[in-house]
C-alpha cells in the first residue's frame, strides 16, 4: 500500500521545478517548525542573537506577490548573548530590513 502511496508522489516531485520543489520543502519546514538562531551584526560585531527561531518570512506586498526588502519572525531574544535561554528572556517578534543588517539564519546545534 505504502509503495502504491510513493511511487505517484516521486513522479509529481521529479516533474516539479526546483522552485516548486524548494516552496514545497519550506512548506513542510514552516510546519514543522526549526530550532533556529539568528544573528545581527554590526560590521564584525555581534549585536543581537535570537534563539527558538521558528522561521523566518519575507514580507510581501499586500496588493501582489512582490517580496518587500525585510524579514520578520518569532524567538527569543538572548540579551546575555550565551545561546541560552536564560531566566527573564522572552520570546518577541522582531523584523530587520534586507538593507541594514547582516545576518547569519541557521539551526541550532543543540
Amino acid at each position: 500500500m505504502k509503495t502504491l502511496f510513493l511511487i505517484p508522489l516521486v513522479i509529481i516531485l521529479a516533474s516539479c521545478t526546483q522552485e516548486t520543489q524548494n516552496q514545497i520543502g519550506r512548506s513542510i519546514q514552516n510546519w514543522t517548525g526549526v530550532n533556529g538562531v539568528l544573528e545581527l551584526y554590526a560590521g564584525d560585531k555581534l549585536v543581537k542573537r535570537f534563539i527558538q527561531v521558528d522561521k523566518l518570512t519575507t514580507a510581501s506586498s499586500t496588493g501582489g506577490n512582490q517580496a518587500r526588502p525585510y524579514r520578520f519572525g518569532y524567538g527569543v531574544l538572548d540579551e546575555n548573548l550565551d545561546g541560552v535561554k536564560s531566566p527573564g528572556e522572552k520570546r518577541v517578534y522582531f523584523e530587520f530590513s534586507d538593507y541594514s543588517s547582516n545576518y547569519i539564519f541557521f539551526e541550532s546545534p543543540r
